[in-house]
Order: structure tokens, then C-alpha cells, then sequence
């Protein structure tokens, strides 16, 4: 069972990242490595992320991103476990977009990877993050039960 839950608990990171790259601004600091105006960007980012009301407003403005958002809301079952997923997302987000120099071309290739390699994904998490991981895909677990 917790193989099937750490799979449902990264499919919902990877949700969550989908849902944080659709809503995300896009433009030539995002492309470059993390400059000042980079690590701004990403900083207003993850406020976003991490703040249901900016979430909120930001969903409202985009189909996509409110489809992914349901998504995530039926997986989780909860607002609780929502916003847990959500601040996990902004984890693994941060730690992609350091990984990855800001690039969202590789960004988005690695959650494309994500897809098919789930596992592959989880191991380019750091050891804190990963535990996340574990303890919320447990937690998901748990509340379906």
C-alpha cells in the first residue's frame, strides 16, 4: 500500500508543480541562472504557492490550472492535505528550479520524465524533502482507508 500511496503522493507533487509552472511568470530571468531578478521571480512564486488566497486568485484566471486543481483536491480529500501538498510542491519546485539553473525548458523535461519515472524523480529530491514526500503519501494513504 505505501508504494501505491508514495505513487499517489508524487503524482500529486507533480501535479502541484504542473499547476505551480502553468500559473508561473514566465520570461528571460526564468531561462537564465538564479540572478537576483531569478531568485525574485521565484520567491513571488512560491508566495503564490504557498498562500491559498493568491493560489485562489491565480487558478481563477486559468482553465488549466483550475482542472489540475481539482485533480489535486480529489486526491488529497482535504483542505489540510492540500495545503500540505502544496508546500511540499513549492519544496520540490525550489529544488528543481536550483537543480536545473532556472531553466524551464529543463524544468519542464524533468516533470515530463516525472510522468513515466516517478522514482527517478523522488531520487533527485534531497533526503529532508523525500521524507516529505513519505510522510504525506502516508497520510494520503491513511485517509483513504
Amino acid at each position: 500500500m505505501r508504494c501505491r500511496a508514495r505513487g499517489a503522493a508524487t503524482r500529486g507533487a507533480t501535479l502541484g508543480l504542473t499547476l505551480l509552472l502553468a500559473l508561473a511568470p514566465s520570461g528571460p530571468a526564468c531561462a537564465q541562472a538564479l540572478d537576483p531578478t531569478a531568485s525574485e521571480a521565484l520567491s513571488a512564486t512560491l508566495r503564490m504557492l504557498l498562500d491559498p488566497a493568491q493560489r485562489s486568485a491565480a487558478i481563477a484566471g486559468s482553465p488549466q490550472a483550475g482542472a489540475i486543481d481539482q485533480q489535486i483536491r480529489a486526491l488529497t480529500g482535504s483542505d489540510a492535505l492540500t495545503q500540505e501538498l502544496f508546500a511540499l510542491a513549492a519544496d520540490v519546485f525550489q529544488e528543481l528550479t536550483q537543480a536545473s539553473g532556472g531553466d524551464p525548458l529543463k524544468m519542464t523535461q524533468a516533470l515530463d520524465r516525472a510522468r513515466t519515472d516517478p522514482s527517478g524523480f523522488a531520487a533527485m529530491l534531497s533526503p529532508a524533502t523525500l521524507d516529505r514526500l513519505r510522510q504525506l503519501s502516508v497520510k494520503i494513504s491513511d485517509r483513504r482507508r
